[in-house]
């Protein structure tokens, strides 16, 4: 086995634990944003917040993974993006729902866009097709964050079912990777 082929199996098998990790928080935080999403409370407040940090977190985790490889810019940009949202959704909570789906909707669109950029170099991994899904659906929910802000009656329910699609392209994602980590 050569050592590009070790380096890519490395980095194949750390994503799919990754992603793995990511599909379970994403269902656990929906089931949570649903049961409280009829309005912004400390519980629900918290979880908004919460979300763009394992966001951050999951991109560091995702950062040293690539470390044998040249990590993707698109990372650090992740970084900074989930991080800058987490500051902007401290303030929207406060503010109301329509501010907390303009926030999301922005980070929604601008995530979609890096998840897109840093799925490109890694297509020969294989499972990136998912993450080309989940990064196009993202850049459209985000529109549709940003629409709804507007509505009579604004709902954190959409971000529930977003998190969930999110969630359920990880998952699919990480089971794709299997192959090329060499998992059984």
């Amino acid at each position: 086995m050569s050592t590009t082929e070790t380096s890519t199996n490395h980095i194949a098998a750390a994503l799919r634990k990754l992603y793995f990790v990511r599909f379970g928080f994403a269902i656990i935080w929906a089931i949570l944003i649903f049961a409280t999403a009829s309005d912004i409370g400390p519980v629900s407040g918290t979880l908004l917040i919460l979300y763009p940090l394992f966001d951050v977190a999951a991109a560091i985790v995702d950062l040293r993974a690539s470390r044998t490889t040249r990590p993707p810019l698109g990372l650090y940009v992740n970084v900074a993006l989930s991080t800058a949202t987490a500051i902007a959704l401290a303030f929207a909570v406060s503010s109301g729902i329509p501010d907390v789906l303009r926030v999301w909707g922005v980070w929604a669109i601008t995530a979609g866009i890096v998840q897109l950029v840093v799925a490109v170099p890694r297509r020969r991994l294989g499972g990136q097709v998912p993450m080309f899904l989940s990064g196009g659906i993202s850049v459209l929910a985000g529109g549709a964050f940003i629409a709804g802000a507007s509505a009579d009656d604004p709902s954190l329910t959409n971000i529930g079912g977003y998190a969930t699609l999110g969630g359920i392209f990880f998952l699919v994602s990480a089971l794709r990777l299997g192959r090329t980590a060499g998992a059984k």
